[in-house]
């Protein structure tokens, strides 16, 4: 057959081009592109597309930015949610129409502007000035050169041109600002009456075909999710420490290579003469300082019994001249280096000649030496013991896990090897769900949420793997799961029990409870409505039952539950008093309005009242601009996007 190829080779190829050409004309020149390209597309711009490869490249920047700033508590699972892809998504697609309406518009920056915003990026500065040498520091570690940097920044500094106009312009109307202002802090008095549900529950009576009627129109209200039954092991520093013995012998080992932390170094205690020299004097005024600090020190070591006596008399240092110049008792390293050097060298008693420092011109004498010392093992031993036990618990640790991540995966059905092999406790808990984890009553003996580790099986990681197809349907052993680096986890699905709906007699009380509840509520809100009604008809009449006037205001609502400060606040000035009933939870509350008065606000809140509204009414209208630019070029957000927003299709390779 090969011969024939090549005995017939013009044959051949006038066959594979009459089966080739008709492709074209069935697929389109443009199907048969993107077939070969095969880079999912996922929204276009003018035509321009947003590839998948784009969205992956800046998805993994910012999660990686992300877990950054978070640390040890990033946990992907609770952060890379659809929201934050789709916002994510929009920003992409808001960058690439912003450059094209600086492309179009022919916005530019000039390299002066550029100059000067690098120039003023503080991480660019030393000393608060620019650095060339920093600069080019910074762009070294972060993996960039000068003109890359300056191309990404001059084109940011063109696409702001374009947004910064319309934010910018934003400004509130006064009488919108006064308005706000008044709405803010306008003070009201009123007297309200409360109704409360509770007074009422002797009143309501439940019978079992209430309970019945209630029951069978609200099971799907009633329905437990799905939930599993969980064996899981936890390996963390207690789990690590437990059994280990300290024995005497290390004690001392780590006794005697720690001796110097143990031990109180050499302390000294002295007093000074100050004679003040200010950084500035001239040379007169330190001539004569000197020439005074001279005189006192020789007085001094003529007679060192009576330095506290001058130290009094002619110290400047306020602060130790009314204890004859006493310093205290200091350690080395306490004083600046000449002070330090002096009192540190000096034997007990002994005067100093003039010594300068910045504060200005000191004679010393030391009073007291306590030489240095060594606490002994008895007095450290505890201290010792939990330090060595802790460091014997890191090995073991580190020991465990490995062992660990072994036996989970030697026997995938059960956990009980990996528990007699590493010595840790085989638990078990019920009620997790993949939302979290169900109440007590709900999730019956042994439930996760009234466990103490409660946290570690409601983190959306653990949950995640639970309800994964290996772990839930194979009730397979899941891997370690490291929650931080003292505490991992291995988890088993033992039981799974379907969603479904309590039988009555399960969920009967609880029931009765709710509808009392209810019912109570209503009685209460039926109470207030009348005397609420009979006030309104009755104005002039003297309320019952109100309690003492408090004066409110939206900024100080004195405590009250929100709905009652804005029925409070919503009710006309006049005619007063005036009259309004809210509820409040299962309580109802009649409200008085007894006076309205104006509130005070200073020029400085007016201002930031001003600039607040002015920012949200900026953001509104660049959105509203950004709205309309995506419709003059024909943004759309293509079928495939859905997918990658949902977290459907795994990244593509950057």
């Amino acid at each position: 057959m090969f011969e024939l190829i090549r005995s017939h080779r013009r044959w051949m190829q006038l066959i594979l081009l009459l089966l080739i050409v008709p492709s074209f004309f069935l697929v389109g020149i443009q199907g048969y592109d993107s077939f070969m390209r095969q880079e999912p597309e996922l929204a276009t711009v003018a035509g321009q597309p947003i590839s998948r490869a784009e969205f992956d490249q800046a998805h993994r920047n910012q999660l990686s930015q992300i877990q950054q700033r978070q640390g040890a508590q990033f946990d992907p699972a609770v952060v890379d949610t659809p929201a934050l892809r789709e916002d994510l998504l929009n920003q992409l697609i808001n960058q690439r129409l912003l450059a094209n309406v600086a492309v179009d518009n022919r916005f530019t920056v000039s390299d002066e502007t550029l100059r000067n915003t690098i120039a003023a990026i503080p991480q660019f500065q030393d000393n608060g000035r620019f650095s060339p040498e920093r600069y080019r520091q910074v762009l070294v570690a972060q993996g960039m050169s000068p003109t890359s940097f300056e191309a990404g920044l001059r084109r940011d500094l063109a696409v702001g041109r374009v947004l910064d106009p319309v934010g910018g312009s934003a400004g509130a109307p006064a009488e919108v600002v006064a308005s706000l202002e008044t709405a803010l802090t306008q003070q009201r008095t009123v007297q309200l009456r409360r109704f409360a549900a509770e007074d009422y529950r002797s009143q309501v009576t439940v019978s079992p075909a209430d309970i019945q009627s209630w029951y069978d129109a609200n099971k799907q209200q009633l329905q437990i999710p799905e939930q599993v039954q969980v064996q899981y092991l936890v390996l963390d520093e207690a789990a690590a420490t437990q059994g280990i013995q300290v024995k005497d012998e290390d004690l001392a080992s780590y006794y005697e290579q720690n001796k110097s932390r143990f031990g109180q170094p050499e302390r000294r205690r002295a007093s000074h003469i100050m004679i003040e020299l200010p950084p500035g004097a001239s040379e007169e005024a330190r001539k004569a300082a000197r020439a005074k600090a001279e005189d006192l020190a020789k007085q001094a070591a003529a007679d060192p019994a009576k330095f506290a006596e001058l130290a009094t008399k002619n110290s400047q240092d306020l602060g130790s001249a009314a204890k004859g110049g006493d310093l205290g008792w200091l350690a080395p390293g306490m004083l600046p280096g000449p002070l330090d050097k002096a009192i540190f060298s000096q034997t007990k008693d002994q005067v100093s000649g003039v010594i300068e420092s910045p504060s200005g011109l000191h004679i010393i004498k030391v009073t007291e030496i306590q030489p240095a010392a060594i606490k002994p093992l008895a007095e450290v031993k505890d201290q010792i013991t939990g330090e060595v036990r802790k460091q014997l618990a890191a090995v073991h640790f580190s020991e465990m896990a490995s062992q660990l991540n072994k036996q989970v995966y030697d026997q995938r059905d059960s956990l009980q090897p990996a528990a007699d092999a590493v010595g840790l406790k085989l638990r078990t808990a019920s009620g997790v769900t993949r939302e979290g984890l169900l109440p007590a009553d709900k999730a019956g003996p042994g439930s996760a949420a009234d466990s103490p580790d409660a946290e570690l099986l409601d983190n959306p990681r653990v949950r995640q793997i639970l309800f994964s197809p290996d772990v839930l349907r194979e009730k397979q052993n899941s891997g370690v799961i490291e929650l931080s680096p003292a505490v991992m986890l291995a988890v088993r699905v033992a039981n799974v029990e379907p969603a479904h709906v309590p039988p009555l007699d399960k969920v009967s009380e609880s029931i009765r409870s709710r509808l009392i509840q209810e019912r109570s509520a209503d009685a209460a809100k039926k109470a207030g409505e009348a005397a609420l009604a009979a006030d309104k008809a009755n104005p002039s009449a003297a309320p019952e039952g109100l309690a003492p006037a408090v004066v409110i205001s939206r900024q100080d609502p004195k405590d009250l539950p929100q709905p009652v400060v804005d029925a409070a606040m919503r009710l006309p000035s006049t005619p007063l008093p005036g009259y309004a009933g809210v509820q409040s939870g299962n309580d109802y509350t009649l409200v008085r309005l007894e006076k309205v008065e104006s509130g005070n606000v200073d020029e400085a809140a007016r201002a930031r009242l001003a600039q607040q509204l002015a920012g949200g009414l900026g953001q509104a209208e660049i959105e509203a601009m950004l709205k309309m630019l995506r419709e003059q070029y024909k943004v759309q957000i293509l079928p495939s996007a859905a997918e990658v927003i949902r977290g459907d299709q795994p990244q593509a390779e950057g």
